[in-house]
């Protein structure tokens, strides 16, 4: 089984770029959907909701997910970024919490989630962010509903020094989205953007790892580096990943 057209395109990629843009590189990509950020979708202006999404329609791209969204547990502009994923049609949102306010704002984001009928997954921002830890996820399962789980970003769980093989794997039933990224480091660990599957992620075992855990949401393309010109990297790792067979 190959991945084939399953994959989207993460907006922040595009950072530089448009809406517009972004929606016109990501069908040379070859996609039918794409993940937006906040740099794209504007969680905090409803008012520009219905403007940016139309875009994507209009474009024949769906919004697969959307993120990643730092909440705070103030409702009226966590529950901005809710309304955005309703109006776009998504049922995952990549989420982000800050320590001081994490008791108050998961239980916000799980309410939110009931009433939207969403999905929150824990975006793991690598070694230097508390929520990047095994360890910790766990816990934070252990000890919430099910609206809450992990999206999975490959290249910051290499770069927290954990196998995202492995995560798959334990978080299986949890994982409401991934990002398909990849690093290599240099000598002091700093991480660089590569090809997906040519640096530390060994992608054919993830990929197989993530279909035997029923995983039933989207895998999303990001390329951080290159900001100025990212489609010619982006369209030799949807390459990459076309080719993976599992």
């Amino acid at each position: 089984m190959k991945i084939n057209q399953t994959f989207g395109v993460h907006s922040y990629c595009f950072r530089n770029f448009s809406n517009e843009e972004f929606a016109r590189d990501a069908l040379q990509l070859g996609v039918n959907h794409v993940s937006i950020s906040n740099v794209h979708g504007r969680f905090q202006e409803p008012e520009s909701f219905d403007e940016i999404i139309a875009v994507y329609r209009d474009a024949g791209l769906a919004i697969s997910n959307i993120g990643v969204v730092q909440l705070t547990g103030d409702e009226t502009t966590d529950r901005n970024a809710f309304e955005f994923a309703r109006r776009a049609g998504t049922k995952n949102l990549a989420v982000n919490f800050k320590p001081e306010t994490f008791d108050k704002a998961s239980k916000l984001a799980q309410e939110l989630s009931e009433e939207y009928d969403v999905r929150c997954g824990i975006h793991n921002h690598g070694g230097y962010h508390w929520l990047g830890n095994s360890e910790i996820l766990a816990h934070i399962f252990k000890n919430s509903g099910p609206r809450l789980g992990l999206f999975l970003d490959t290249a910051w769980a290499l770069a927290a020094l954990q196998n995202p093989v492995e995560m798959a794997r334990k978080f299986g039933d949890r994982l409401y989205g991934i990002h398909l990224k990849d690093f290599v480091f240099d000598r002091n660990g700093k991480p660089s953007d590569v090809i997906v599957g040519t640096g530390g992620l060994d992608l054919p075992a993830f990929v197989r790892a993530v279909e035997e855990a029923g995983f039933d949401a989207s895998y999303t393309l990001e390329y951080e580096a290159e900001p100025e010109n990212p489609l010619p990297a982006l369209l030799k790792c949807a390459q990459s990943i076309r080719a993976v067979e599992v």
